[in-house]
């Protein structure tokens, strides 16, 4: 399974999103996740999305997209080197998109397999479930641990995010592409899109 797909649009601000033309799947999570190699993955395209080592790289609301729906790359949270006016600044773009996009139909909550969850995480989380969306979380860069590991962890970022058995997390690596047919049932199921 995979999309071919392209980059759409970009926003600074919600008055310039583009009128919803298809169901759209929002990606949230901490600078650094993981969301541009989770994007390519999904896309099967080395480059489609731009990956960086370098946190906070993400400042616009970026759509790209898929032949079925369109996914949203939301600016990164917690990402300290950034100024608190920016930081504000990307709350409310962020918050505002998933509070008023009528398109929105999954949100897929990243968090690296790696770590607990920040408080940022948790907080994310919490305003997710607050404001009723439909979330699956997303355990990224399962490569980097062994697979015991990986799956302790992943019980651990359940537990402590209260998911339930349909929430995830899914383990996923965009090196391995493990977690990438899971995710596409998710949208897929989203969607109400027969494979």
């Amino acid at each position: 399974m995979s999309g071919r797909a392209h980059l759409w649009r970009m926003a600074a601000r919600l008055k310039d999103l583009p009128p919803p033309e298809r169901p759209e799947i929002a990606l949230v999570g901490r600078s650094n996740v993981g969301k541009s190699s989770l994007i390519n993955t999904l896309a099967g395209q080395n480059d489609l999305a731009r990956t960086s080592r370098t946190p906070g790289k993400t400042r616009l609301i970026h759509l790209y997209r898929f032949d079925a729906f369109v996914l949203v790359d939301l600016p990164g949270y917690g990402y300290a080197q950034v100024s608190k006016a920016m930081r504000r600044e990307f709350g409310r773009l962020v918050e505002g998109y998933l509070k008023t996009r009528e398109a929105l139909r999954l949100v897929l909550q990243l968090v690296d397999v790696r770590h607990p969850p920040t408080e940022d995480d948790r907080l994310m989380r919490q305003w997710l479930v607050f404001h009723g969306l439909k979330t699956l979380v997303v355990a990224t860069k399962a490569d980097k641990l062994g697979r015991g590991r990986a799956l302790d962890q992943a019980r651990r970022i359940a537990g402590e995010l209260r998911l339930a058995a349909d929430e995830g997390p899914i383990l996923f690596s965009a090196v391995t592409g493990e977690g990438k047919n899971d995710l596409w049932k998710a949208i897929h199921g989203a969607l109400r899109v027969l494979r």
